[in-house]
This record gives C-alpha cells, structure tokens and sequence, in this order.
C-alpha cells in the first residue's frame, strides 16, 4: 500500500477506530506521525512555523484555511477530512473569536492580528491557571 493510500485509508476507517483521535490537532498529529515526518519537516513543507503546527496539534490555535489546506496537502489528506474536524472543534469556539470572524468591517489582516492578540492572551491565562491550580484573577 502506498503512502497516500494508507493516509487515505486510516481518514476514511477512522469511525471504527477506537483511537480515533477526538479533535483537529490530534488528528493532525496522527496523520504526520503515521507519514513518519517530524515536526520541524511538515511545518517546514507547510510554510508555518514549528511553533505554530505545535500550537495546532496541541489545540491551543486554530490554523486557518490557508494553512489547514496546506496541512491536507502535505499529508495527502481530503481537506473536507480536516474541515470536518475543524467544523466539529468549532463547536466550542468562543463568541469572542466568532464575533471577530464575522464581523464585515475587518480586513482579513485584522481578523488575523485580533485572533492571534486573542488566543496569546487565552494561552497566557490557561498556562498561569494550570500553573496556580485555580482561576485567574483580573488583578494584575
């Protein structure tokens, strides 16, 4: 079986898996990790940085439509496949990155600069509440 035909072949069984990974990042994951490419290599093949794909295949951002394409490029995926899991993961986007996606009056660049400004804030936070073991305060 080829490389491509094993990728496509775990994507479509993937229901009868029971690993089956449950989001976007660890389907992402699984797929570079099935195609036996570090991580530094795809992210390099994808244009994005290494911190970046970490960041995706950890859940903590959401990649967008240009770099999820490119991700389903490089792992001979159906991008409808990594919509899909991203659709599902979008389930649980805030209000705030919603709001942000649809408002019309932003230019795509600025849709760009509040996500990320967003999501190094929400990074921050979780990080410290994990640290602390509690939830953050406004107090500093």
């Amino acid at each position: 079986m080829s490389l491509d035909t094993d990728h496509r072949a775990y994507a479509v069984g993937m229901d009868e898996d029971e690993s089956r990974p449950s989001t976007l990042g660890e389907l992402i994951r699984r797929q570079r990790e099935l195609a036996e490419l570090p991580m530094r290599q795809l992210a390099s093949m994808v244009g994005i940085s290494n911190p970046y794909l970490s960041q995706i295949e950890r859940n903590l951002r959401a990649p967008s439509e240009r770099v999820l394409q490119a991700i389903a490029d490089q792992l001979h995926l159906s991008a409808d496949t990594l919509a899909a899991h991203a659709q599902a993961d979008d389930g649980a986007e805030s209000a705030v990155l919603r709001a942000i996606r649809e408002d019309p009056d932003l230019t795509n660049a600025q849709r760009r600069s509040l996500e990320e400004m967003y999501e190094a804030f929400r990074e921050v936070t979780v990080a410290r509440r994990r640290r602390s073991g509690g939830p953050e305060s406004d107090q500093e």
